[in-house]
């Protein structure tokens, strides 16, 4: 009888684990607060990116910190390197670019470097507002690559308010996510717009057939950085006129650097 009474309490517990395991708020908490330290962490980083361009073809950069903000420099075209003179250009291009900060005055320094972090600010708030805008449902677990996955949907939580008119395109779009079992940092995300959402402001209204996709990887000890970022938009500008563009982006490369600090 006792040993059937520890049998039941043990399957019991392991009962309540498995349910803490697999509980979607409990795991999207953890996978913001992963994201945090990625976000924190990302200016120490230089990498490499390659563009595909809206006509065709790619373009290739090193993403490099220069005193406090980002500078693209032209490595590739359609996956070849430079000539030797074009090389020359973008290295003289980069030599004057270092001089014009090192003798920008402190109001201009801090002006450009307020820009860059007021842009990183918006991205991030997008992102913390992807978790409170959608109601998240776990559906499973998988293997994506090498990781373990946990398998989350998402659909528009009803009565959610943006606070700005940017993340007010969230009200209308559902989306997967893909988080690392051990880690909880996000693997992939993909996000897309089911119905129109008119942004009064700028006198526009995000159509369906937006979609975007994310995918991040691990760079470091405890910090996971983007590994590739595509999106296709399509918008009414002034309710009439359709607008469409996109982007296809990768990242690779990255080499930590203090130069941010």
């Amino acid at each position: 009888m006792k040993s059937s009474m520890v049998q039941v309490i043990v399957i019991v517990a392991l009962a309540a684990a498995c349910s803490a395991q697999y509980n979607a708020d409990a795991i999207i908490q953890r996978s913001v607060a992963a994201n945090a330290v990625d976000w924190s962490a990302a200016p120490d980083y230089e990498y490499l990116e390659r563009d595909v361009q809206q006509g065709g073809g790619t373009k290739t950069f090193k993403e490099l910190v220069i005193l406090g903000s980002p500078y693209e420099q032209l490595l590739a075209v359609n996956g070849k390197a430079l000539s030797p003179e074009q090389r020359t250009q973008e290295q003289q291009k980069l030599e004057v670019a270092i001089a014009e900060r090192q003798r920008e005055s402190q109001q201009a320094r801090t002006r450009r470097i307020a820009k860059y972090v007021e842009e990183r600010k918006r991205d991030h708030f997008l992102m913390e507002q992807l978790t409170k805008a959608l109601d998240f449902k776990l559906v499973g677990e998988q293997r994506l690559g090498p990781y373990m996955v946990y398998v989350l949907k998402a659909t528009p939580r009803p009565g959610y308010a943006p606070s700005n008119l940017e993340a007010k395109v969230l009200t209308g779009m559902e989306g997967t996510l893909w988080i690392d079992e051990k880690t909880f940092q996000w693997v992939k995300v993909e996000a897309s717009v089911i119905r129109p959402v008119s942004i009064a402001g700028f006198l526009a209204q995000v159509e369906p057939g937006t979609h975007f996709e994310l995918e991040k990887m691990s760079v470091a000890e405890g910090v996971w950085l983007p590994r590739h970022f595509s999106m296709k938009s399509q918008a009414k500008v002034l309710f009439f006129f359709t607008r469409k563009s996109q982007a296809d982006e990768t990242y690779y490369g990255y080499q930590y650097t203090r130069e941010a600090k």
